[in-house]
């Protein structure tokens, strides 16, 4: 009876929908948010190596 309820917990139009790991959301956060800071702070950080 636990399986059954397992399966239920979202909702009927959702249920052919294929979720993506959460690992995967984390990594492409942190590429996302390294890509942005690097070119926000692009003049700075070719400054420190000049």
């Amino acid at each position: 009876m636990k399986d059954q309820n397992d399966e239920e917990l979202r909702p009927s139009k959702m249920r052919g929908v294929a979720f993506p790991k959460a690992k995967y959301g984390v990594i492409a956060a942190v590429i996302i948010i390294v890509v942005v800071n690097l070119i926000y702070y692009k003049e700075f950080l070719i400054s420190l190596f000049k």
